[in-house]
């Protein structure tokens, strides 16, 4: 199951407060930098993307999905997640986000279960209402039907 990369090294609850959304974008990729599985230059391609285009990475009510196209610092397909308390506000106020996703690709189509799974799991109103609600690691593991993890 794609969504078993989100696990306890890869799924964090914070604040949010202190952060805005490029600070935001690299907190939620930091599980995976620290697992070496994409480098800082994919991180820096996600922010560049936004700064770009948009706030495109907005996929739902406070939901973002930040990728990049894949580039070779990225190791291995590989989803993280950072829920924070307080929204933060994707480039405007218009785009207040709660649930940042990190979806890292290595090539065109690798990812593609991950995004069908992750899309189910978010069509359901009840799910994502338990994450945005979620105040712990435990809690969103739970939402995702993963067992208890150390």
């Amino acid at each position: 199951m794609a969504l078993d990369l989100l696990d306890s090294q890869t799924v964090q609850v914070v604040d949010g407060k202190d952060l805005d959304w490029r600070m935001a974008i690299k907190k939620a990729a930091d599980p995976l930098v620290q697992k070496k599985l994409v480098g800082n230059d994919y991180v820096d391609k996600m922010i560049q993307v936004v700064d770009e285009q948009g706030p495109y990475i907005n996929i739902g009510p406070n939901i973002a999905l930040a990728h990049a196209r894949p580039c070779p610092s990225v190791k291995k397909v590989s989803l993280s997640l950072m829920k924070t308390n307080q929204p933060i506000n994707l480039v405007n106020d218009q785009h207040p986000v709660k649930l940042w996703f990190v979806l890292a690709a290595v090539d065109s189509t690798s990812h593609l279960s991950v995004i069908q799974e992750l899309s189910a799991l978010l069509m359901n109103a009840e799910n994502t209402q338990k994450l945005l609600e979620a105040e712990s690691v435990e809690e969103i593991l739970d939402v995702l039907g993963h067992s208890k993890e150390v």
